[in-house]
Parts: C-alpha cells; sequence; structure tokens
C-alpha cells in the first residue's frame, strides 16, 4: 500500500528539479524563493509555502498518487511507458502520426480513476487486456490478459497462468494443436488467463505474444517507424533466398493479397513494393505495423519465385459447368480455410469432401494427376 506522506515528499523532491513536475494535468514548481506554484485542472496557486502546498496536494489525492505510479514506472519517453498509458486511455503527447488505436477519447486523471474503478478493457490483436486500481493502494494499478474470445468466461473456467514467460508457450500452437509459424496470425488459441499482472509483466507477455509490436506501435506514433520495402528486403536476400528478387512485380501484389490482409495476419502492412509504388492491396487494419516483409513472406516468396520462372503452356481438360465451379469452391474453401466447417452431409457445398472425392474419382487417373491432354504449344 502506498504511503500519502512518502507520496508528497517525493513530488516535493521532483518538484526541487529544475524541471519540476508536469504529468496529466498536475503541474509543480519551484520558485527561487523556495515557495511553490501548483495547477491542477481547476485551479492554480502560487506562492506556496511547504506546508500550504502540503494541505494544497491534500485536496486532489487522484493527481498524487497517478504521479507516484507513473513515477515508479519511469521510463518516461519508452514504448513501455506508451503502451501503458494507452491501456488505461490516459492521454499520449508525443504522437507525431495519427495513432490508429485511439477509437476511444483520452480520460483525464478524474475520469480515469472512475472508469478504473470497475476497469478500463482495450484489445491487442487478440488480446484483452483490462486495467484496474487495487483496492486500497493508493494508485497502483493490476492487469488481466486473456483472450478476447473469452471476455465473458468466469476466471476459474480459464487456465490460470502468472509468469508472463508462459505466453511463449500459449501462442505457439492454435487451438487444434497446430503449430503457428507467424505469432501475430489470428490463430491464437484461447482458454488462458494472466488475471494479475504488473505492468511491466504485462509488457513482457505481450511482447511474447506479438513480438516488437510495442515497440513498433511506438515508433510509429512518434515518426520514426524504418520501413524496409520489398526490393529492399529482397535484394539483400542470400542463399536459397536469393531468387526472391526475380519475383515479377505483379507477382509481389498476388502474394500481398494472399499473405498480407486482416484474415492471415493482425498487423498492418506499411512496406510497399518500393518507394513510391505502392501495392494494390489494402494493408490492413491492424493496431500495430509491419514495417517489413516477414520470414513467413520471405520463405513463401522463394517458392513462387521458382513457380514463376516456368513456362506457361495450354491444357484440355473437359469439366462440366458444375465441375468447373466446383474446382473454384474447393480453392476458395483451401484458401480461406473453411475445408474444416464443411459437414459431410452438406453435398450441395463444392468443397465436401465426398463431392471432392467423387471428382477426383471421375476426372483424375491412377497416379493422381489430372485426364489432360496438353498442347504442346506455349500460349
Amino acid at each position: 500500500m502506498a504511503d500519502p506522506t512518502t507520496d508528497l515528499e517525493s513530488l516535493l523532491a521532483a518538484a526541487d528539479d529544475d524541471e519540476g513536475v508536469a504529468l496529466d494535468g498536475l503541474v509543480l514548481e519551484q520558485a527561487d524563493d523556495e515557495t511553490y506554484t501548483l495547477e491542477t485542472p481547476d485551479t492554480r496557486e502560487t506562492g506556496l509555502e511547504k506546508g500550504e502546498l502540503e494541505d494544497a496536494l491534500e485536496s486532489v489525492p487522484a493527481l498524487v498518487s497517478n504521479w507516484r505510479y507513473w513515477d515508479a514506472i519511469g521510463g518516461e519517453g519508452t514504448a513501455r511507458r506508451a503502451f501503458l498509458q494507452w491501456c488505461e486511455r490516459a492521454p499520449l503527447t508525443d504522437a507525431t502520426t495519427e495513432d490508429r488505436t485511439l477509437e476511444d477519447e483520452p480520460l483525464d486523471v478524474s475520469a480515469r480513476y472512475d472508469a478504473l474503478e470497475d476497469g478500463i478493457v482495450r484489445e491487442w490483436g487478440q488480446l484483452r487486456i483490462a486495467v484496474e486500481l487495487v483496492d486500497g493502494s493508493g494508485g497502483e494499478r493490476r492487469y488481466e490478459l486473456r483472450h478476447v474470445d473469452d471476455a465473458d468466461r468466469a476466471r476459474e473456467d480459464l487456465e490460470r497462468r502468472e509468469d508472463p514467460r508462459d505466453a511463449r508457450e500459449l501462442s505457439t500452437y492454435d487451438g487444434e494443436g497446430r503449430y503457428r509459424p507467424l505469432k501475430t496470425a489470428p490463430t491464437l488459441r484461447s482458454g488462458w488467463v494472466f488475471p494479475e499482472l504488473s505492468g511491466r509483466a504485462l509488457v513482457e507477455a505481450v511482447d511474447f505474444f506479438y513480438p516488437a509490436t510495442i515497440a513498433n506501435w511506438h515508433r510509429e506514433r512518434r515518426g520514426e517507424l524504418d520501413v524496409d520495402h520489398w526490393t529492399e528486403t529482397a535484394e539483400r536476400q542470400t542463399g536459397i533466398y536469393d531468387v526472391i528478387d526475380e519475383l515479377p512485380r505483379e507477382a509481389v501484389d498476388w502474394m500481398a493479397e494472399a499473405c498480407c490482409v486482416d484474415s492471415q495476419c493482425l498487423r498492418r502492412r506499411e512496406w510497399e513494393y518500393e518507394e513510391g509504388d505502392e501495392l494494390e492491396p489494402e494493408g490492413g487494419d491492424g493496431p500495430f505495423p509491419c514495417r517489413e516483409p516477414c520470414s513467413l513472406v520471405v520463405a513463401a516468396a522463394r517458392k513462387w519465385a521458382i513457380l514463376e520462372s516456368e513456362d506457361e503452356r495450354t491444357y484440355e481438360l473437359e469439366l462440366t459447368t458444375s465441375e468447373l465451379n466446383q474446382l473454384a469452391e474447393l480453392i476458395d474453401a483451401v484458401a480461406d480455410g473453411r475445408t474444416d466447417e464443411i459437414r459431410e452431409a452438406d453435398v450441395n457445398d463444392g468443397a465436401n469432401r465426398y463431392r471432392a472425392r467423387y471428382l477426383r474419382a471421375k476426372r483424375f487417373d491412377e497416379d493422381g494427376g489430372l485426364e489432360a491432354t496438353k498442347r504442346e504449344q506455349k500460349r
């Protein structure tokens, strides 16, 4: 529990510094004659003796305890501190670019403390962050972290976690036990909760779930995000990935449409083909930016670069109109990841398992290839 006397002493000591105190509407400065100037959202008093200042500060306990909490957090100007302020909708003053995470207006200390009594909830990708005041602590915050899909579930129904490093394990596999090569894919499994994290532990856990997203969000807000576009990334690859710079320009558009959209990745793509040459697909609406093509995109680009180097030929394949439409439905179902949702009895869906097996039996040969006749001339 915080000691109000200690809070006042710490605040006075900070006021003695050349820069004084200025945070969330609380301004405190010491004059040359060792009197103080105190400014709050409602008042401004000058020439205060130490005793008078102490009396005045006792009338604004929320401002004092708020200053103490953030003074203890430290790290002014850091991504960690800015993120924790964002979590409770505190004003963020160092932004030089549009902040795409501010869907709600910032709250002043009075309104924020009222809201913190019940808890303030923010979402970071598939993470739900709830912050509240600890009863009787004089401004201490407590953070709860869980999956957004578990928003309405009771804590006792979720797997309780304490160590922020557990986030590394929780983010490794999806709900079906499949490995997640991309940490920002919208496939984070649910069913867990970190019920009581400190601010520092919260940031650590979020960094394990979504590496570098806090840092890049902070850099973007300050206008300091360094973006590596496709050509820059492709040209610096070596070894087996050296071929990706041969991927045709239009194929990079197709790649971005396949990989870098909200349904596949929660990051918002900020890189383009090159400076001044934007890709056709939209970059997404995620709260945190993607500053360069990720390793998964680079690995996939290698395969596509090899495939795009093949010569095109014309093939003839006899299909009914319904069979042609079924092939399109099969591709869509696989691309959208909905094959597991198609019921065995739903034979009206072209991606139904029995429909697909029937088409294979009818149109594919014993070696699994399409019974097609290839025209020898190139297109």
